[in-house]
């Protein structure tokens, strides 16, 4: 083979390569959903947790899922993870990760309770690797001055990564109020981790850093500034308008913002609004999702 037709053939495995990435029919990056977008239903009992994966398969025709830890806090064991790892798998779902709450702040000032929060995180990254997922979806809660909560923080992650690493299970952080929902805070707070098993989890509508004053961060530059770390996507929506767009945030610009960062994981669905019924939220933010490029 001459050098030439070296180089062209190998162009022409390059753009075979990127082509399978994008798929053959414009779609490039794949739908999950957040059982957080059934929450009200979980919550009732009027679903059954245990069998989240058949319900996203049966009702919303789609196949890989993000758990949610607060569900199954109460009375956790191995036989709850033994029985979603059987219910998934018998229903072909991918299990994509564990959303984790209320297991204390990885950036406490007080170094017992940081390390305490770093323990309880663990039974988590174990349920993870049971069921097949790439990561646990953590927050980096603290308190104090900027720099101060990013040390604090940074510490707290730094060392739940290294024991995710034992367990080839990534530690991916939310924008998720306070502080983290600075991007360019969140960011910093990356690269001081400094760990190939930390990232992040950017969610187009979790840009509120503080609820009760209103003050927020601009969503597309946060989005912007978290996707050089993302292992995951949240697409949030909260409102639709009659042409099926999310009205509040511009979904084309986000998804451009996503697709520009070079990202083609997964992109979660996570419903939290009351304009419609959880079921139709999540069927409209699904259709939304199809249309920037996604596929189930």
């Amino acid at each position: 083979m001459t050098r030439r037709h070296f180089i062209a053939g190998s162009a022409g495995l390059a753009l075979a390569s990127t082509t399978a990435k994008a798929g053959y029919d414009g779609t490039w990056f794949d739908i999950s959903l957040a059982q957080w977008s059934l929450n009200k239903a979980f919550w009732s009992g009027e679903k059954d947790k245990l069998r989240f994966a058949q319900i996203a398969r049966d009702e919303f025709g789609i196949t890989a899922i993000e758990y949610v830890n607060q569900f199954y806090q109460d009375g956790f064991s191995d036989k709850t993870v033994a029985e979603l790892a059987r219910v998934s798998r018998e229903e072909g779902v991918r299990n994509v990760l564990i959303m984790c709450d209320r297991e204390g702040r990885l950036g406490d000032p007080d170094a017992a309770a940081r390390t305490k929060a770093v323990d309880n995180h663990v039974k988590w990254i174990e349920a993870a690797r049971a069921l097949g997922c790439h990561a646990i979806r953590v927050n980096a809660a603290s308190e104090g001055a900027f720099d101060e909560q990013m040390q604090l923080a940074a510490d707290g992650l730094r060392r739940l990564s290294e024991i995710g690493d034992t367990y080839g299970i990534n530690v991916i952080v939310e924008n998720h109020g306070g502080l983290s929902s600075n991007g360019a805070w969140l960011a910093a707070v990356m690269r001081t981790v400094d760990h190939p098993r930390c990232g992040t989890l950017p969610d187009f509508g979790n840009f509120v850093i503080n609820r009760d004053t209103g003050e927020d961060y601009d969503a597309y530059l946060g989005t912007k500034q978290l996707m050089p770390f993302a292992r995951g996507v949240s697409a949030k929506t909260f409102n639709f308008d009659a042409d099926g767009n999310e009205s509040g945030l511009d979904y084309p610009r986000l998804m451009e913002i996503v697709r520009a960062a070079g990202y083609r994981g997964h992109v979660g669905i996570e419903w939290e609004g009351d304009s419609l019924d959880e079921p139709a939220g999540i069927m409209a933010t699904r259709k939304l999702l199809e249309r920037m490029g996604g596929r189930v």
